[in-house]
């Protein structure tokens, strides 16, 4: 969980969502009809170091073997039920709560054109999908499920150090939460405002996306694992697009 450094919003066209009006509108990158069963199938829980600029010609996996969101969504489920309490962020995830969050992605999804399994790998990358995960400050103040930008849905307004947990977190907070990561708030970017501002096509645009959420930016040379914050963090998500949950993190990108 890393702060996300403010960055200038690009997207100015497309329907709006929440307060911040972001939707992607990059051309080829928008997904304007969530489907269950949109990839590959269950993928395959391991982990691959990935270095370089996302693109298929440095290795990096292309979007058509990206695991379905159903099944994406059903093989990180038995981690986020146990997740909070592992964490010591209190109450862990409870089936209704589980189900919020999937429902919030598919209505925040519907809403941002943003692939509903980006937003999932990103919940996953920065909370575990525990509803209760506590608020980091860096630079910014990041809640929440997505750890996103000062945005003001929370259900542990508590520091990492200073839990103050809500249990149960009502549904609003929740979609909240994804609300704030994804389409942003008045204080930073979401996911949908990062895709807009990637230079890469099809799944390298995603990567880039990733890193930008990150740490705000790409770095000038284009290396994904190259600049601030998370080094291994594009990598992550590109393995969580393909099907890792609980094989052992492979990546050397940050000591």
């Amino acid at each position: 969980m890393f702060s996300k450094i403010a960055i200038a919003a690009t997207a100015l066209a497309g329907a709006a969502y929440a307060t911040t009006g972001e939707t992607v509108t990059a051309t080829g990158l928008a997904v304007t009809a969530v489907n269950a069963n949109d990839g590959s199938g269950a993928g395959t829980d391991a982990y691959t170091m990935y270095s370089g600029d996302g693109s298929a010609g440095s290795g990096w996996p292309d979007q058509s073997t990206w695991v379905s969101y159903s099944d994406m969504f059903e093989n990180n489920k038995p981690f986020m039920q146990a997740h909070c309490g592992n964490l010591g962020w209190g109450d862990n995830d409870s089936d209704a709560e589980i189900q919020a969050i999937q429902d919030a992605i598919d209505t925040v999804a519907t809403a941002t054109f943003v692939d509903h399994r980006f937003i999932l790998a990103v919940i996953m990358q920065e909370s575990g999908g525990c509803v209760r995960a506590p608020t980091s400050v860096y630079s910014v103040s990041n809640p929440g499920l997505m750890q996103d930008h000062s945005g003001a849905s929370t259900c542990n307004p508590g520091s990492s150090g200073s839990a103050q947990s809500i249990s149960p977190c009502p549904d609003d907070q929740i979609s909240g939460m994804i609300s704030d990561g994804t389409a942003g708030t008045d204080a930073g970017d979401g996911l949908a405002n990062c895709l807009n501002q990637a230079t890469g096509t099809g799944s390298q645009a995603f990567y880039e996306a990733a890193r930008i959420y990150n740490s705000g930016s790409v770095d000038p040379s284009g290396d994904l694992g190259a600049g601030v914050a998370t080094h291994c963090y594009a990598s992550d998500i590109a393995n969580r697009l393909t099907g890792w949950v609980n094989a052992a993190h492979g990546c050397t990108l940050d000591g």
